[in-house]
């Protein structure tokens, strides 16, 4: 030792130590870091920071728009070329799959914590998991017996049903603004998809029964989360076992019989998985987009997949949608971007105009001792106050 000692030389020592001495503080850093990271996720609160230090608004649409897209191939893959039928066993099918996934990260302790349960009534989870079942199954079903413009019709009737709902239930108001950018973006996804209009007593039976569980759903997994310290993946957990009971309970009603009859080969059976895989990541991001933003504005995402697909098909693929669908593609689309701007902090139509508005300057008496500690002579100090602050709050709340 004495002989590597002498070879290496005094600098050379201090160096290595100050080598070891860096690399430990890393591991160090890198530890606590581990730490701190394992005990936000086991409170409900911290794991509510980390969903939404990591997964603002963009990340969690973007997210949801990319897996959306992907699971549209995949259940045309499932629904055409492999021939599987059966829309509620297939919704069960992603819903069991996703419980598999949220029991294996459970296991891992990778599964953020659930608020106490006091907070959050049992009957609310229970609700949210049934209207989960509902508007996921019926959505299915809806597609399957519809056309694909009475089901777009469908679809477009969300947007007014959650505005009415969350009046109702929450008394939550929006802007006459970003009611007509909303009317502009339905009525351009209308021109651009409804191209045809087959009736089907069933069907259309079907689609108004879905209407208001999709509106219901939106607005809980938006509520839940945003009030009640919920994140995404501890909402799924409590709620997808509510879920898969109530889906076992529909598909006697709604799925055609013959499940058992149907070619179960590797080749089907892989194609099912991964729809069943992409489901979870759309049930996952759809849960994340609606914790960052709301109901409506998750609604407007939707319409803004269905305008992309159809302007991507015509710009890459050549296809030819006509003259019209396009216009009210482009419409809908710049309907889209006006309500993303009304929602934008600081940029509400009724912010913008009371900052126009003169203050008022309002004279309030000053203590004697403190006009002498200011060296003042009129023992008076002038405030601005803003007379519509309460309503400017109000307006960039809603």
């Amino acid at each position: 030792m004495g002989l590597v000692d002498s070879l290496l030389g005094k600098d050379a020592r201090k160096f290595l130590k100050r080598k070891d001495s860096d690399a430990a503080e890393a591991g160090r850093a890198l530890e606590e870091l581990r730490s701190s990271l394992y005990n936000e996720l086991k409170t409900s609160e911290g794991a509510k920071r980390q969903q939404q230090r990591f997964c603002g608004p963009v990340v969690a649409m973007s997210f949801n728009f990319f897996v959306a897209v992907g699971i549209i191939l995949a259940n045309k893959l499932v629904m055409g070329r492999v021939g599987f039928n059966f829309p509620i066993f297939l919704t069960l099918i992603h819903y069991t799959v996703a419980w598999i996934l949220l029991a294996f990260f459970k296991s891992l302790s990778l599964l953020p914590m659930s608020p106490p349960s006091k907070t959050t009534p049992f009957s609310s989870l229970f609700s949210l998991g049934a209207v989960m079942a509902f508007a996921s199954g019926l959505a299915n079903t809806s597609l399957k017996h519809n056309s694909v413009g009475f089901y777009q019709m469908a679809k477009i009737a969300v947007t007014p049903t959650i505005v009415l709902a969350e009046f109702v239930l929450f008394k939550k108001t929006i802007s006459s603004t970003k009611v007509m950018a909303l009317a502009v973006v339905s009525l351009g996804v209308a021109i651009a998809t409804v191209t045809d209009l087959e009736f089907n007593l069933f069907g259309a039976l079907v689609a108004v029964a879905w209407i208001i569980p999709s509106a219901i759903n939106k607005i809980l997994w938006s509520n839940l989360q945003q009030q009640a310290n919920w994140t995404a993946l501890a909402l799924m957990w409590k709620t997808t076992p509510f879920t898969v009971f109530f889906l076992l309970a529909l598909m006697p009603w709604l799925d055609p019989p013959g499940v058992l009859l149907f070619k179960w080969d590797l080749a089907n059976s892989s194609a099912i998985l991964v729809s069943a895989l992409l489901g979870f990541l759309l049930q996952w991001s759809g849960a994340l987009a609606l914790g960052a933003t709301s109901a409506t504005s998750h609604v407007v995402l939707g319409q803004f997949k269905t305008c992309v697909i159809l302007l991507g098909g015509y710009v890459i693929f050549g296809s030819d949608p006509g003259f019209i669908s396009i216009c009210g593609a482009v419409a809908a689309l710049a309907g889209m971007s006006v309500y993303t701007w009304l929602n934008l902090p600081g940029k509400s139509i009724d912010h913008v105009s009371n900052k126009q508005l003169p203050k008022q300057n309002v004279t309030v008496s000053k203590p004697k001792a403190e006009a002498d500690d200011g060296g003042g002579e009129t023992g008076v100090t002038v405030v601005s106050v803003d007379p519509l602050l309460s309503k400017t709050i109000t307006a960039n709340i809603v």
